[in-house]
C-alpha cells in the first residue's frame, strides 16, 4: 500500500470517528393528564453531543426547554436563532416547526423538557 492510500485511509477513518452522535433522551416521568384525555405530560432531558443537532421537526405538543449544562442553537421558523446557556429558557408551541443544535465542540449539552403532547 502507497503512503498516499495509507493517509487517504486514516483521513476517512478519522472523519468518520469525529462525527457528532446523535441526541440521548431519558425520560424523567410520564404521566396521564386525566382533566384532558388523550393527552400526557412528559419530562425529559435531552443530552446534545458537541456538534449534535435534530433535524427541522415539530412535535404536535407545548414543549418548556431549560438549559442544565453547555449552550444550544433553538429557532422556531420565522423566529431568530437563540443560544441559550445555563438556566436560559425557551417555548416550542404545538405548531412551531423548529431546530436545535449544539455549537459547542467541547462540552456536551444538557437540556431538560416538559412536553404536554
Amino acid at each position: 500500500m502507497t503512503i498516499a492510500k495509507l493517509v487517504l485511509m486514516l483521513v476517512c477513518l478519522m472523519s468518520v470517528t469525529l462525527e457528532p452522535k446523535d441526541a440521548k433522551v431519558t425520560p424523567l416521568l410520564s404521566k396521564d393528564l386525566t382533566d384532558f384525555p388523550g393527552k400526557e405530560g412528559l419530562m425529559i432531558t435531552v443530552e446534545y453531543p458537541p456538534g449534535a443537532s435534530d433535524p427541522i421537526h415539530r412535535h404536535n405538543a407545548h414543549a418548556f426547554v431549560y438549559v442544565l449544562e453547555g449552550s444550544i442553537v433553538m429557532q422556531v421558523r420565522g423566529g431568530k436563532e437563540v443560544t441559550l446557556t445555563p438556566g436560559q429558557t425557551f417555548y416550542e408551541g404545538p405548531s412551531d416547526v423548529h431546530l436545535t443544535y449544539s455549537e459547542e465542540r467541547g462540552s456536551r449539552v444538557r437540556v431538560y423538557e416538559q412536553v404536554s403532547a
